[in-house]
């Protein structure tokens, strides 16, 4: 990542990517990866802020975005 770049706490609190883990038997849940292109260089959202503060921050400033779906499963 470049210099000065971080990651934001996720609902768990967790500055991680915890990773798929549907419980077994549940059928497929589905992932998003989503990549936003912004107007402006520094959003000014720091690293304590929630994904929600996030999101509202780039509303304004967003370009455009790609989303990729990924679809996991855990059989019984």
């Amino acid at each position: 990542m470049p210099n000065g770049a971080y990651q934001l706490p996720n609902d768990a609190r967790a500055a991680r990517f915890i990773g798929a883990a549907p419980p077994a038997g549940h059928g497929a849940h589905r992932y998003y990866y989503v990549v936003h292109a912004l107007d402006v260089e520094d959003i000014g959202v720091g690293p304590e802020a929630t994904p929600a503060f996030l999101g509202f921050n780039m509303f304004g400033h967003t370009l455009g975005r790609a989303v990729l779906v990924a679809n996991a499963e855990i059989k019984e």
